[in-house]
């Protein structure tokens, strides 16, 4: 029988339980870390929920008398069909079974994917009420147990190895965790090189998720999912570059594209762990290992600066600032230049015994 994992001890988990208890009182006030419930509509950003749609939005019209939508308007009418049958008999497919019924019709996956979106933008449900999962990519690892919808019991690893996230969250019952932490990881690499190096075990109790990039809605849904089940600190460890911190935007406050369903997908409480900016310089991360920011990295920073959202993170708006000032960008593995094991053995234990995080 496997030891259980041993982590680093109460001590070493004073600030991030004082940082845990500060957002738990936020959310018994009903502050900008509350949780949003209920479906609504805002007329801006929210700091609550994130990205909504506006109450007054652009609508456009897809008439069945017009060439030039018919086609749209009899592909939105098969797929509700579609729907409807699904929700009748208590079946789920994926967006990918529903392109295959008919892939000569559809033409491409992205044409169901946006009718999709159209429909559950129009009607102001969760895609999952239409029966519709998606394909999960995300991996978890660490001290979780829970009950898919099937009955299945899963145990996630806290060795060297992960789960997929399943593709019905909604389906999952029975959570059980003690885990102090969340920590989301950008990409695969990264999740994969900590899950080498022990980290979930060294640091237990905690849990590690990674969306191998731009999160999958299957993603963003569980972090939610754990984050209202728990209520434990959620931080995010991604690249020093614009590409990172739009990942991190994500899961914080949503995107444009589902932006009629923030309050089920972002939690607004997360924490920027790293890689900091500031970080580089304060390390002294060797500048051979720096990566000069492109013209579209320099448009996609000035372009997040702007966003509503920044003005509500001033700590955010300096590491920007910083990273804009000195045109330079790193990824998370400029660390391995310090030693192969710096991120796990020093950064992250560093980072989260003292209270690194912005």
């Amino acid at each position: 029988m496997a030891a259980a994992p041993v982590g680093p001890g109460a001590a070493f988990f004073e600030v991030l339980d004082r940082h845990r208890a500060s957002l738990v009182a936020a959310l018994r006030r009903g502050g900008p870390e509350a949780s949003a419930q209920g479906t609504r509509l805002a007329s801006r950003f929210e700091d609550s929920v994130g990205l909504q749609m506006v109450a007054h939005c652009t609508t456009r019209k897809i008439k069945s008398n017009s060439l030039k939508s018919v086609k749209k308007f009899a592909l939105i009418l098969k797929i509700l069909s579609m729907i409807y049958k699904l929700v009748q008999s208590n079946t789920y497919a994926t967006k990918r079974d529903i392109y295959y019924t008919d892939s000569q019709l559809f033409g491409t996956q992205t044409v169901v994917d946006d009718i999709i979106n159209d429909i559950s933008c129009m009607l102001r449900v969760p895609r999952r009420s239409l029966h519709i999962l998606s394909t999960s990519k995300g991996l978890i690892a660490g001290n979780l147990r829970y009950i898919e919808e099937d009955g299945t019991k899963v145990h996630c690893p806290c060795g060297t190895t992960a789960v997929a996230v399943p593709s019905n969250i909604q389906g999952i019952r029975n959570l059980i965790t003690d885990a102090k932490f969340l920590l989301i990881v950008e990409k695969d690499a990264t999740f994969q090189r900590l899950l080498d190096d022990d980290f979930c075990n060294k640091m237990s109790p905690c849990i590690m998720v990674t969306g191998k990039g731009v999160p999958d809605l299957n993603t963003r849904l569980l972090v939610k999912k754990l984050w209202d089940s728990f209520h434990i600190p959620v931080f995010t460890l991604v690249d020093a570059d614009p590409h990172g911190i739009e990942i991190m935007c994500i899961y914080k406050y949503g995107s444009r594209s589902m932006s009629f369903e923030a309050h089920n997908l972002t939690v607004p409480a997360m924490r920027w762990l790293g890689l900091l900016p500031s970080d580089i310089k304060r390390l002294n991360v060797p500048r051979d290992s720096l990566i000069p920011l492109t013209k579209p990295d320099q448009g996609k920073l000035d372009s997040i600066l702007k966003r509503p959202y920044i003005t509500c993170q001033p700590f955010w708006r300096r590491e920007m600032e910083i990273m804009a000032e000195s045109k330079m960008k790193a990824e998370i593995q400029a660390l391995t230049s310090l030693s192969s094991d710096y991120l796990s053995r020093v950064y992250l234990p560093n980072k989260l015994k003292f209270g690194g995080w912005i």
